[in-house]
């Protein structure tokens, strides 16, 4: 579902980004009457629509990978701690949203997975260098759609 919406937003992103910078280069109508200032304004509102859409695109997370995928990783390396949406280790670090948003450096979000699961904290080994940029990514997608599912 998360990645469902997006993608969604991505799309809508560059298809503002891209139909307004295409305006904002365009060959400026002729107008009907001099009006020069009617011109420059559409040219002007096509520059901001693509400075709007480039906006958006860079607030997009980066990652928002693969839940399919980090399913996979997430079975060959974490769920020996992990299973379930718990943890073996320390009982009330779970993989619960609740859990996650108290105790995530970061909060709820896949950025926030993404730097536990490179960078380890506590009694969570890094996992930086022993899995993908790309691994990682998924599985932070995986965990948190997965925790937005409660784990069922």
């Amino acid at each position: 579902h998360l990645d469902h919406i997006l993608t969604m937003y991505k799309t809508a992103a560059v298809t503002l980004a891209l139909v307004g910078s295409a305006a904002a280069f365009a060959p400026a109508p002729m107008p009907l009457r001099s009006s020069t200032t009617m011109s420059m304004s559409l040219q002007q509102n096509a520059a901001k629509a693509a400075v709007a859409g480039a906006a958006i695109l860079a607030a997009t997370p980066a990652f928002a990978g693969d839940a399919d995928a980090g399913e996979k990783v997430f079975n060959a390396n974490c769920a020996a701690c992990h299973a379930g949406g718990q943890n073996s280790v320390v009982p009330d670090h779970t993989l619960e949203k609740s859990a996650i948003e108290k105790f995530l450096t970061g909060g709820f979000k896949e950025s926030s997975v993404v730097t536990q699961v490179t960078n380890g904290k506590n009694a969570m080994p890094a996992f930086g260098g022993r899995l993908s940029d790309d691994d990682i990514a998924n599985v932070a997608t995986y965990v948190i759609s997965k925790s937005e599912e409660g784990w069922e």
